[in-house]
């Protein structure tokens, strides 16, 4: 394959990232080492290309005198170790190093191999360090990435005459332990799709209870240990049955896969069992492009829901748990929560429920319309747009006709039965979603947890509250929190320094004691993902 040809393969497929193309190259540039002639004649030059050339006066970056640079090496061990980092080396024209670096000799080929290297590397560091996709076709952010300068300049100054080419690319990447344990996973599961394939286990038509005789059980303790979730030396005394350390290790492995704990081979159990090691290498590779997406900082620790996971995670400086609860997320069917990142500003408490127009049309006035009772049993109030309470709560075909036309709404009033509970927590938002405590609490222990329109309902409201509180000054104690939230007034407290709050959506996630856990593709999320990415891969890649 010509170097033009390969250079358009590669830059077509970084066009898909968002990566600006330049133009054709001036007539008449000055232009005399083959170098130079290779970069401005071909039309798929960017302009970090050019500009990382023309700062050296086109001087090999690579090679001195035919031998490839300590730092060419290693960039070329990095580009072919992409797999580890859940990248397709072919991307970066892994196959082709080993026989390039033997091709040294004319200078030509010298000039084809350092623009080659500057193109593969240029790429590498960007998909590491903002992902290979538009995370723009997947969600709203105020911010992706981290400060990285341009690549020309990072390349120059960082890389060309590194000590340590290794260190600063590993620099490049995430800086969260979250994103390290999730690319060590990776690494992992990668060893274990490489080995023997899981046998498939025998679905039977009703689950299998712990006690019971299953003729997969042998099958079931070569996965679980596999897997990890049964030790090595954990006795299985008879294989015919299914009980003893087996029970338990299918506990620990329905826990870590957003299952019910209890211990039953069910429907849901066996598929998760039967699902093939391959399909979690793709699980944790988009979790890895998902964390590529991410600020690289954040002016105070964040709020984090993994809406897959129905999980909400508090953390500190450090990046480590302070606080974790189930949360309610949106419904997979017309009402997905949105992923998306938002700074908090208020908590109010004992809040007004303004119920969304869509609710008011398709929900609540067709149940008026039946009972003329129904306003006054749910605690709701007819009110217009300057916020004046209407006194009837019997509402007329005009009021009817009126709220189906927008001219009036309906809230709830505050109290333990309004559907935001006692507290709601607010960080302004295109998609008007926000966190809240809910009266509901018998839905926090289902497994699958998506049952609202959107908005998202917190197992523990008055621990988040403290936790964003605590900053705000010494008088947000336990019992002053529980008084508000149990009071007679409605308040807002404006918080001086907001939250960063990130809704992600994350199918695989990595616990700080290095647990690998795996969720449904609930808003098959992760099907347009793999999809997107499809289309960033050179043509060489395709299979």
């Amino acid at each position: 394959m010509t170097t033009l040809n390969r250079l358009a393969k590669l830059w077509l497929a970084a066009g898909f990232l968002g990566i600006s193309l330049g133009n054709a190259a001036g007539v008449g540039d000055p232009c005399e080492s083959p170098l130079c002639r290779l970069v401005t004649a071909d039309r798929h030059s960017t302009p970090s290309v050019r500009k990382f050339y023309e700062s050296a006066g086109y001087k090999l970056a690579w090679t001195h005198n035919g031998v490839p640079t300590k730092q060419a090496l290693s960039v070329v061990d990095a580009l072919k170790a992409t797999e580890t980092k859940g990248l397709n080396p072919e991307a970066y024209e892994a196959s082709t190093w080993d026989a390039r670096l033997k091709s040294l000799s004319s200078e030509a080929a010298q000039a084809e191999f350092d623009l080659n290297l500057t193109l593969s590397l240029m790429r590498y560091i960007s998909d590491l360090h903002f992902g290979r996709a538009n995370p723009g076709l997947f969600h709203t952010s105020s911010g992706t990435g981290g400060e990285l300068g341009d690549l020309a300049t990072f390349l120059r100054q960082r890389v060309v005459d590194s000590a340590d080419v290794k260190a600063v690319l590993e620099a490049v990447e995430p800086p969260y332990p979250g994103y390290q344990r999730t690319e060590e996973a990776f690494q992992r599961y990668l060893v274990l799709a490489a080995g023997p394939l899981l046998p498939r286990l025998p679905v039977t038509p009703k689950p299998v209870e712990p006690g019971a005789t299953y003729a997969g059980s042998g099958d079931l303790v070569t996965i679980l240990r596999r897997l990890s979730d049964l030790s090595a030396d954990a006795a299985i005394p008879d294989t015919s049955r299914y009980e003893g350390p087996l029970v338990d290790a299918v506990r620990h492995f329905q826990t870590r896969h957003g299952l019910d704990p209890d211990g039953r081979l069910g429907k849901s159990t066996f598929a998760q069992l039967n699902t093939p090691l391959s399909t979690r290498v793709r699980q944790l590779q988009l979790t890895l492009e998902r964390w590529r997406w991410a600020p690289h900082s954040f002016p105070r620790p964040p709020i984090v829901v993994n809406i897959p996971e129905f999980e909400l995670r508090t953390v500190n400086a450090a990046y480590r748990t302070d606080l974790e609860m189930k949360v309610v997320t949106g419904k997979a069917y017309g009402h997905k929560t949105p992923v998306f990142s938002a700074d908090m500003n208020y908590v109010v408490f004992r809040p007004y429920w303004d119920v969304p127009y869509s609710i008011t049309r398709n929900e609540m006035l067709p149940k008026m319309e039946h009972d003329a009772a129904y306003l006054a049993k749910n605690q709701l109030e007819i009110v217009d747009a300057q916020g004046r309470v209407l006194a009837e709560n019997t509402p007329d075909a005009d009021t009817i006709a009126r709220l189906r036309s927008g001219a009036l709404r309906i809230r709830q009033l505050p109290g333990p039965e309004n559907s935001l509970g006692l507290v709601k927590f607010l960080f302004p938002n295109e998609h008007s979603v926000y966190l809240h405590s809910t009266p509901a609490t018998n839905l926090f222990s289902k497994s699958r947890r998506d049952f609202s329109h959107g908005c998202i309902r917190v197992e523990k409201p008055e621990e988040l509250a403290l936790w964003i509180l605590k900053s705000e000054g010494s008088e947000w104690t336990p019992d002053r929190i529980h008084q508000a939230m149990e009071g007679g007034t409605t308040f807002q407290v404006t918080l001086k320094n907001p939250i960063p709050v990130l809704i992600v959506y994350a199918t695989a996630i990595v616990t700080e004691n290095g647990e690998v856990h795996f969720f449904d593709d609930i808003y098959k999320e992760d099907i347009r993902l793999a999809a997107a990415l499809a289309l960033t891969e050179p043509l060489s890649a395709a299979r």
